[in-house]
């Protein structure tokens, strides 16, 4: 099976899962999903967050993803808990085709690292 192909198949059983356990009958969406991950690596799922504490999960969860990318790498947990990654290697410049494919595809990883897929 093509690496693309088994992507594809992937990224959709995920988001199935995901919007069955976290949304109301609609998929979840790619900003849904990093959101998703970024409360996760932070630890604390059972409270509400601001706005810009919203963005500051997005980016946690990216610097997480593209960690094994070798982009990012883990620095400390601040006092209050939250993590903080160094930049590595900044990213290339990339389409925004191209951007995506790449998150679905940490994304996947993600999720087969932790078991929910295969």
């Amino acid at each position: 099976m093509s690496r693309d192909i088994q992507l594809k198949e992937r990224w959709e059983r995920l988001v199935s899962i995901l919007s069955d356990r976290f949304s109301q009958g609609e998929d979840l969406d790619l900003d849904a999903i990093i959101y998703l991950i970024g409360v996760q690596e932070l630890g604390q799922v059972h409270r509400e967050f601001k706005k810009d504490e919203k963005v500051n999960l997005m980016h946690i969860a990216i610097c997480r993803l593209l960690e094994p990318y070798g982009f990012y790498e883990f620095d400390f947990f601040d006092e209050e808990g939250w993590p903080h990654y160094k930049v590595k290697e900044e990213l290339p410049p990339l389409k925004a085709g191209e951007q995506t494919v790449l998150m679905k595809e940490a994304i996947v990883n993600y999720f087969v690292e932790r078991e929910v897929i295969d």
